[in-house]
């Protein structure tokens, strides 16, 4: 246990950047730590270099092993299943694809265009942004394993009822013709080499580094500012734990913006630090990742007006209940 906890703290929560942040904000800099400009450039450099540490590891080892799944292989897996293993099995795919909600939307294209069920597709369209193990490694660096498991299980819980919901409705005559109708090539799964799956994944960390820092630097400078400029009186009165409408309101909030959960979790950090509940803090980065404004502007085109609402209906109606939940339950994560 001593040997997880220390593993835990070094690799994950990266003490020793912690402290080669503090030395340098104190003797380098001349900054006092306790101070707000101190203890704000102290939480920007440091989350800044361990979030892209940590992010560019998992890419890679995400990349490489979904090297080994490309959409036509997962379209013949999923192809033979049907009912609540095709919507699990769907979402438990979405979990291992590192795309914010925008990219997402071309595979649930191919996904829908070769015949896969509206059940599955919609459960891997509800997953692959809001739920992957990169945004669980980084929770748990933040927060702890319980929160990041905790996160990861209801989101997958909110996937597969969403998925399983929107197919029992029968609202394929709402998907626009143009993905019924292109059906995507039945080709065989390309035979790569190790050099060639590398190669991949080291393309694949480039890829996303390049669209995501910029929402990063955003985050973690929001952050920053929330954790040491902000009073905390002021937080609490507007989303406090206590306020029956904080969870509602993270979530509508959240919905207008566009960034992924890596952009989102220094935010989140901070909120909580401030006192502000687990759950309210947690729906707000699943309605930024999960149902951001651009990605419905881009789903609009692929699915009719019916169909959208009922897919937001839903997905906002989840994650309002697991803000809830979470904190309701807080205590036992904390």
């Amino acid at each position: 246990m001593d040997i997880f906890a220390w593993l835990n703290d070094q690799l994950l929560r990266m003490n020793w950047l912690s402290e080669l942040v503090r030395l340098l904000v104190e003797k380098v800099f001349g900054l006092d730590m306790a101070s707000r400009l101190g203890g704000s450039l102290h939480f920007f450099i440091y989350d800044v270099i361990k979030i892209f540490i940590l992010l560019s590891v998992l890419i890679f080892v995400i990349s490489w092993v979904q090297s080994y799944f490309p959409p036509e292989r997962t379209r013949r897996i999923l192809g033979g299943m049907r009912g609540f293993r095709a919507n699990l099995t769907g979402a438990l795919l979405g979990t291992v694809t590192p795309f914010c909600s925008c990219s997402s939307i071309p595979l649930f294209i191919g996904f829908t265009s070769s015949g896969l069920p509206l059940a599955v597709t919609f459960s891997f369209l509800i997953s692959s942004p809001l739920v992957d193990l990169a945004s669980m490694i980084l929770l748990a660096s933040i927060f702890n394993w319980s929160i990041a498991l905790a996160y990861v299980v209801l989101g997958i819980t909110l996937a597969v009822i969403g998925g399983s919901l929107i197919g029992r409705a029968r609202m394929e005559r709402y998907v626009e013709a143009f993905v019924t109708q292109h059906r995507a090539l039945d080709l065989p799964a390309e035979q790569l080499t190790l050099a060639d799956r590398l190669r991949y994944a080291r393309e694949q960390v480039t890829d996303i580094i390049q669209r995501v820092w910029l929402y990063i630097l955003i985050g973690v400078g929001i952050g920053a500012a929330i954790h040491n400029w902000i009073p905390a009186e002021l937080i609490s009165a507007l989303i406090g734990q206590n306020n029956w409408w904080s969870v509602p309101l993270a979530t509508l909030v959240g919905v207008p913006m566009y960034a992924d959960i890596f952009g989102t979790l220094p935010i989140a950090e901070a909120l909580v630090a401030k006192g502000v509940g687990l759950g309210t803090v947690l729906a707000f980065m699943m309605a930024v990742t999960a149902l951001s404004l651009p990605s419905l502007i881009m789903l609009k085109k692929v699915v009719k007006a019916p169909l959208l609402a009922l897919f937001f209906t839903i997905v906002v109606a989840g994650i309002m209940l697991i803000g809830f939940l979470f904190n309701s339950f807080a205590h036992l994560f904390l």
